[in-house]
């Protein structure tokens, strides 16, 4: 931060000459021929020069460590004739700490000595002939400053010297912005300090990283370095040239975590900047279980292909997977089952717990179930629905299910338990049994099965009878017979009995 630069002054300076026959207020031209305001003095030909010059008040600000650059020209003395013993190379400077300005009063007491200036170069009458400048440049610096400003003073004690400008500055690390925070101006301190840690503050939208809040170390020289910590940029935003940007329409962003916008997942939108989630398409939504980076899905179709197969009081059902799963792996089948009335007499009464299903009714990863204990002569609605995991939550909350009708037939015939020999022959046998308790018709066909024991299976003979008795003819003398009795009712036959020896 520039406090004082002579060379940008058009107008007088002004400062303070004492004794005014000393340094003298001139125009010229610097090293780039540019018009400048000097100072000057050269009494070289009288001994004992105390020549003063001191600058207006120059308020620190904020500084406490000042530098002051001098550029100036200096006569070599060697050059100029009978000046030995009076003439100087060097000329003093000083400062004087102040609250205010002291006025034009120069308090040579007051003033603290920072250097002696020498000239690295001096210029001679030749280079005078030839206009060059000799231009010398020194840097001095000052503090720790405690006052809200000071005075430079400048002593010649008999030199050729003109005083081209005079700069005076202190060092700050500039504003900046690093890793999404802003570091303000931070003035440097003293050169034997430590560095100085600043805290940083987000850039908006952007938000301290947890257990990392963003700093860096202001160095004596104005340099930031050593940065720890940083800003991210919040949900909604991205890192942009130093700024959090809005995502755009189409793009979201969840997390603090996330580094970018990403684009919406399938089947979602948003006509919104700078959003944390997307929006499902018409018909898709998402389980409570979904992400918000999932896409958005929706109900299966219903299961294809649906087929069965009836047994008596037993149905089997196979089907196919739907043809769309809505985009989601966790497909999963369930069934209904409905006991209806013949024609349309009325809604059907869903099955109730005598029904069994083998695996399970519902939560089905395969695609076949059976039906145990169904009713004869009874008509039944049997729905098998695809489900997965938004079915029932979207605006499609119909569930899609494939359906068959059933009808059972009579109940199978009661077994015969009762089975007795009533006379044995040599090449025939009379048997008869008693009628089962609940027939399974009207009319009722036994059928007799024998056969040679030691045949079993083999080779058999059958009898129907619709009465409850038989004579068996034709068997061989002497050979052990076993017989066994089953009902039948057409189209179902009910099972042997364990059968008698005879």
């Amino acid at each position: 931060v520039v406090l004082l630069d002579s060379k940008e002054s058009q107008a007088e300076l002004g400062w303070t000459s004492h004794p005014s026959n000393g340094w003298e207020e001139i125009s010229g031209v610097d090293e780039n021929y540019k018009p400048i305001r000097t100072y000057q003095v050269c009494n070289v030909m009288e001994p004992n020069q105390n020549n003063w010059l001191q600058t207006g008040w120059i308020s620190r600000r904020d500084g406490h460590r000042i530098f002051i650059e001098l550029k100036f020209t200096l006569r070599d003395c060697n050059s100029i004739p009978g000046v030995t013993s009076t003439c100087k190379e060097t000329f003093n400077l000083y400062y004087v700490e102040s609250d205010s300005d002291l006025g034009r009063s120069v308090l040579e007491g007051r003033h603290s000595k920072i250097d002696t200036i020498a000239a690295d170069e001096s210029f001679t009458q030749g280079d005078l002939g030839e206009r060059k400048m000799k231009l010398n440049t020194e840097l001095r610096e000052i503090g720790h400053l405690s006052k809200r400003g000071f005075h430079l003073g400048f002593q010649d004690v008999g030199a050729c010297v003109a005083l081209v400008s005079v700069r005076v500055y202190y060092k700050t690390c500039p504003s900046t912005v690093q890793n999404l925070a802003v570091f303000p101006d931070t003035v440097a301190e003293a050169a034997f300090a430590t560095l100085v840690e600043v805290k940083g503050t987000c850039v908006a939208h952007a938000q301290v990283e947890v257990d990392n809040p963003p700093r860096m170390h202001c160095s004596a020289e104005g340099e930031w370095l050593v940065p720890v910590g940083k800003c991210t940029c919040g949900p909604g935003f991205e890192e942009k040239d130093g700024a959090c940007r809005a995502c755009l329409p189409g793009f979201y962003k969840l997390s603090l975590r996330l580094p970018l916008c990403s684009p919406c997942p399938e089947h979602s939108f948003t006509h919104e900047e700078a959003s944390t989630f997307c929006l499902c398409q018409k018909n898709y939504s998402r389980s409570p279980s979904d992400p918000p980076s999932a896409s958005c899905t929706r109900p299966p179709s219903a299961p294809r292909d649906l087929v069965y197969s009836l047994r008596q009081s037993s149905l089997v059902l196979r089907w196919s997977a739907p043809a769309d799963a809505g985009g989601r792996s966790d497909l999963t089948y369930s069934l209904w089952c409905g006991r209806c009335p013949a024609g349309p007499r009325g809604p059907c009464e869903q099955c109730g717990s005598s029904v069994g299903f083998v695996p399970q009714q519902t939560g089905l990863v395969g695609r076949t179930v059976t039906l145990l204990n169904l009713l004869p002569h009874a008509n039944y609605t049997i729905r098998v629905l695809a489900l997965n995991g938004v079915s029932g939550a979207g605006p499609l909350a119909g569930q899609q299910y494939a359906e068959v009708n059933v009808s059972t037939g009579r109940a199978v015939p009661a077994p015969v338990t009762q089975l007795r020999t009533d006379r044995v022959e040599q090449k025939s046998v009379s048997l008869s049994w008693q009628e089962p308790a609940s027939p399974a018709a009207n009319s009722t066909e036994y059928e007799v099965k024998y056969y040679e024991k030691d045949q079993r299976d083999q080779s058999y003979s059958t009898v129907k009878t619709t009465s409850t008795a038989v004579t068996v003819n034709n068997l061989k003398p002497g050979t052990l017979y076993i017989f066994q009795i089953r009902t039948s009712s057409s189209p179902d036959y009910g099972n042997y009995n364990p059968g008698i020896e005879v």
